[in-house]
């Protein structure tokens, strides 16, 4: 994963579940990808090593620290591991596609470390609120609830 994942990509989910990675990046994952359940309702797919690297936090939190473990528990219990058929797919399961809310339309965006898969129209939408403050810096921004992705009250911008 030379310089980490980058971009935006729309591939389509297939009647099975199965999300084509793009073929730039289908070599990072020759070990297989680890799908998480995500903030604002998207999944993260993590390369073996990213995900390792992601989740030492959590599988090293004391059992007995009840701030840390029930996270820690909810992110691990909640994490799939996917090999890549010969197509370069990963198949999500409908646990994770239920979670996501994702339906044939997907995005699917690099974010350095990870990617997201997010529902198509949350991403619209959330890209939407994310670029006047992109733009300027100035502009205030959108805050989201990190259950549903739903923009609360507060100083940011609504629509």
């Amino acid at each position: 994963m030379a310089g980490g994942f980058y971009g935006t990509f729309t591939p389509r989910l297939d009647d099975k579940g199965r999300l084509t990675l793009p073929a730039r990046y289908r070599g990072a994952f020759v070990d297989g990808a680890m799908v998480v359940r995500g903030d604002m309702r998207c999944l993260y797919v993590f390369t073996q090593d990213g995900f390792d690297t992601f989740a030492e936090e959590a599988i090293n939190a004391p059992v007995t620290d009840p701030q840390r473990i029930g996270p820690a528990r909810y992110m691990l219990a909640n994490s799939d591991f996917q090999s890549l058929d010969a197509q370069g797919r990963i198949m999500l399961t409908s646990r994770m596609r239920d979670y996501a809310e994702l339906g044939k339309d997907v995005v699917l965006t690099g974010q350095g470390k990870r990617m997201e898969i997010w529902n198509a129209e949350r991403w619209a939408e959330y890209e939407a609120d994310q670029e006047p403050a992109y733009i300027n810096p100035n502009a205030p921004r959108t805050d989201h609830d990190a259950a549903s992705g739903v923009p609360t009250a507060g100083t940011g911008v609504r629509r």
